[in-house]
């Protein structure tokens, strides 16, 4: 048994190698903006929009500069609403909500400083289910918090992921 697992272990990580590039799987780059982008204003409809904060450490951890308060001739991006629903996904014998679905939509887009549209408006939407006993409130409560900060860090990785997209293609952006 000694002599075969020497043996087994390369041919098990070959083994996964080959599968992991068979199915198309590769590491993600990291972002990708032009270096004449030039600073950039994150514009938020609540100004203590705990998103619009997340999206300028992520944008400023990969590279971007961030712009002075009031500063002009600056990419914008503009983070027009966040919405979050609580709706009801199943219900108990007595009629109560068991289980509840978190939903989170926002709606952005991105602009030069000369005001044309780097990625164009649209929406985002994400959501997940939870149980929420009607006789352990304190529990639901924590997990639903614990569930809106794993969605906002989704939401900033997906509005990321969006700009990159538009950078890495540049085709795909829309001219006026």
């Amino acid at each position: 048994m000694r002599i075969l697992r020497p043996v087994f272990l390369p041919l098990a990580l070959v083994a996964l190698v080959l599968t992991l590039s068979a199915c198309g799987f590769h590491l993600r780059n990291a972002l990708t903006l032009p270096p004449n982008l030039g600073p950039v204003d994150i514009v938020s409809s609540d100004p203590y929009s705990r998103l619009a904060r997340s999206v300028e450490r992520a944008l400023a951890a990969a590279g971007a500069e961030i712009a002075e308060p009031r500063a002009t001739d600056v990419a914008t991006l503009n983070i027009q609403s966040e919405r979050w629903a609580a709706l009801p996904a199943s219900l108990d014998a007595q009629g109560r909500a068991q289980e509840y679905t978190l939903r989170y939509a926002v709606v952005f887009s991105m602009r030069d400083a000369d005001g044309r549209d780097i990625v164009p408006q649209q929406a985002i939407e994400l959501a997940r289910d939870y149980l929420a006993p009607p006789t352990d409130s304190i529990g639901a409560d924590s997990e639903r918090e614990l569930l809106s900060r794993e969605l906002e860090r989704e939401m900033t990785a997906s509005i990321i992921r969006r700009i990159d997209a538009v950078f890495r293609n540049p085709q795909e952006r829309i001219r006026e």
